[in-house]
């Protein structure tokens, strides 16, 4: 009988994830127009903006992080090994969501600034993450904010391994992080063009009062 009630117990949690990734957004089909990808999400514009005004990283930077880490895959991990070329083994970490954050730093952030409620599969959790990792980068290893390709290299080998320059010797690790800043330059191209459609979108917000 406990057998039978640990099963019902364990496949009414994987019904309740598997339900929760259904309701999920749906990864933006044109990835490559940040304009486009908040006319189809404008709470994503509302999350990224708020992390942007508590901890510096503008949208656009956080925004190219997501893309490169996740595609916008609320609830994306990376896959199993396989042996035999079938069976299935362990995970390579335990990176989840949008941001691909690891269990050891999210927790390390649900502690001192997201609460025990964040979640890796909420995009308003994720900007907030990417903004107070970039914070602290800037911190411990004097990032600017404004240099998304060394933020990148940071969020990916942490502030010590970046310190250490341990990037240096991973080419895929640099070609993401270019890639992370070529895409944060037109996304903030695209953004300057259509900003204000995010900003005045509500009954109460016009004219200079757009975005407080």
């Amino acid at each position: 009988m406990r057998r039978l009630i640990r099963a019902g117990l364990a496949a009414g949690a994987l019904g309740l994830l598997g339900g929760c990734a259904a309701l999920a957004p749906s990864p933006p089909p044109d990835q490559s127009n940040l304009c486009e990808i908040f006319r189809e999400q404008p709470r994503w514009y509302d999350h990224a903006r708020d992390s942007q005004e508590r901890w510096g990283t503008p949208i656009a930077t956080q925004m190219a992080f997501i893309q490169q880490e996740s595609s916008f895959q609320s609830h994306v991990r990376p896959p199993r090994k396989r042996y035999l070329g079938f069976i299935p083994g362990p995970r390579p970490s335990s990176a989840r969501g949008y941001a691909q954050a690891l269990d050891p730093v999210w927790g390390e952030y649900r502690d001192e600034a997201g609460g025990t409620l964040a979640r890796r599969s909420h995009m308003k959790h994720a900007t907030d993450f990417i903004g107070w990792y970039n914070a602290r980068s800037q911190r411990q290893a004097g990032i600017s904010l404004h240099n998304p390709e060394h933020l990148y290299l940071a969020y990916h080998e942490g502030a010590g391994g970046y310190r250490r320059g341990s990037y240096r010797g991973k080419p895929a690790v640099q070609r993401a992080a270019s890639q992370v800043a070529a895409r944060s330059s037109r996304y903030q191209s695209q953004l300057s063009s259509c900003e204000a459609e995010f900003q005045c979108r509500r009954f109460y917000q016009f004219g200079p009062f757009c975005g407080t």
